[in-house]
């Protein structure tokens, strides 16, 4: 016992270093690598969908997938997760977007570690929270119409640029923030690191859509590299979950991912 008490803060004092030092950053989450990339809709391969509308730099920078059946005979069909990843938006964002889902994936190519964003605008619901994590092919939502504004379809974006968020005008209309999603896809269905996982940047975008509020981009790239790991050591981090709150957001509120709610938009 003498030698328990003499020893004790010290011990302590290990145990709280170690914790903080191994800890993410407060602006990073861990999450899965993405073993590869399917279709939105109709997985893996867009079956009974065809694009009604497809990438134009400038002008649309996603791709518009609808039912062979045309009209809105999609609506309230499944949308899924094209990759593995972590929701970093999930709300009704209004205006031209209505209910807006964006998923974080981050990947291995050329072995060097990459990260985009997955968009899916328009939806009739979200089955998903601010925070959670995803996995390939998971339901996400259904296709929507935006209270009405469009036919049914569904909207579907990968990008380059994690500041982005759901203001499009503050960022170029080209490729150096957007890939075009069928190509994008088609090079990258199947990739390397199943089962393993790495911090990835989160909070990266403001509501009101000008750049990234924090500098956890440049602060998660220095650690990133060295802190991917194997199933059995981040598999306990990997069961967290939060929510978007149900009231509309306010103008210039900077967004965060809440990890703490158990609701969801719906």
């Amino acid at each position: 016992m003498r030698f328990l008490r003499k020893y004790a803060f010290w011990v302590f004092l290990f145990c709280l270093v170690t914790a903080l030092v191994s800890a993410p950053l407060p602006d990073t989450m861990r999450t899965r690598l993405a073993d590869g990339f399917d279709q939105p809709v109709g997985k893996p391969d867009a079956e009974g969908y065809y694009i009604s509308r497809g990438f134009r730099a400038r002008y649309h920078m996603g791709e518009d997938w609808n039912g062979l059946e045309g009209g809105n005979s999609d609506l309230g069909k499944p949308v899924y997760a094209t990759a593995n990843g972590v929701v970093v938006l999930a709300r009704n964002m209004r205006m031209s977007w209505g209910n807006l889902v964006i998923i974080r994936h981050i990947f291995l190519e050329e072995r060097q570690i990459k990260t985009v964003d997955s968009v899916y605008a328009h939806l009739d619901k979200i089955f998903v929270l601010e925070g959670k994590q995803i996995v390939r092919g998971q339901q996400i939502g259904t296709i929507g119409t935006n209270r009405g504004m469009y036919v049914a379809h569904l909207h579907f974006e990968i990008r380059k640029n994690l500041s982005i968020g759901y203001n499009q005008r503050a960022f170029p209309k080209d490729l150096s923030n957007y890939y075009v999603p069928g190509a994008f896809i088609a090079q990258h269905r199947k990739l390397h690191g199943a089962g393993r996982s790495a911090l990835v940047a989160v909070n990266t975008f403001n509501l009101d859509g000008q750049g990234a509020p924090t500098d956890a981009l440049a602060r998660s790239d220095s650690k990133r590299e060295r802190a991917i790991s194997s199933p059995s050591s981040s598999s306990s981090s990997l069961s967290s979950s939060a929510s978007p709150s149900l009231t509309p957001p306010k103008k210039k509120e900077q967004f965060r991912v809440n990890r703490f709610s158990d609701l969801w938009n719906q």
